[in-house]
């Protein structure tokens, strides 16, 4: 039977861990003005309409400070953040020579980002990122992958 005064850190370490989660799942609209986008990128089909639009990666990079840095790094260098490194999100299909299987590779990549926007994550009950569906447009969701494949990592 373990002894008591291991249990104590124990439960300590459990409660610091589910309040840090409980504080990071706050879902904030990013204030950014959207309305320049293109029509096509108002819908959640992949892949991403948007992708290499100027316009769309600086309205993603104001809206991503505003609204995913807290867990996914400021600036999108998700390094030393708690969430994953968003960065790394379809980079080895850069690698592909073929370009249809390419595509295929960051159409999947596509799909696996706006999935986890849409529905969030949840892993045996936990949750550790919040669905956003209905907190941002479908254009802003494709803005913020435009921006995150522009961040190198390094």
């Amino acid at each position: 039977m373990p002894h008591p005064a291991f249990l104590t850190p124990a439960a300590w370490l459990l409660g610091m861990g589910l309040a840090l989660t409980a504080q990071a799942i706050e879902r904030v609209a990013p204030q950014v003005d959207t309305s320049a986008l293109p029509a096509q990128a108002r819908t959640w089909a992949e892949p991403n309409p948007l992708r290499g639009d100027a316009q769309a990666i600086a309205i993603g990079q104001a809206a991503f400070n505003q609204s995913c840095a807290k867990c996914h790094g400021e600036n999108a260098n998700g390094a030393r953040s708690p969430a994953p490194d968003l960065r790394r999100l379809g980079t080895r299909c850069k690698r592909i020579a073929d370009d249809a299987l390419r595509q295929r590779c960051l159409g999947d990549a596509d799909a696996f980002f706006i999935k986890s926007v849409r529905y969030g994550k949840q892993k045996f009950g936990i949750v550790h990122m919040p669905p956003w569906e209905g907190v941002v447009s479908p254009e802003l969701a494709w803005a913020l992958r435009s921006y995150v494949e522009t961040v190198p990592l390094k």
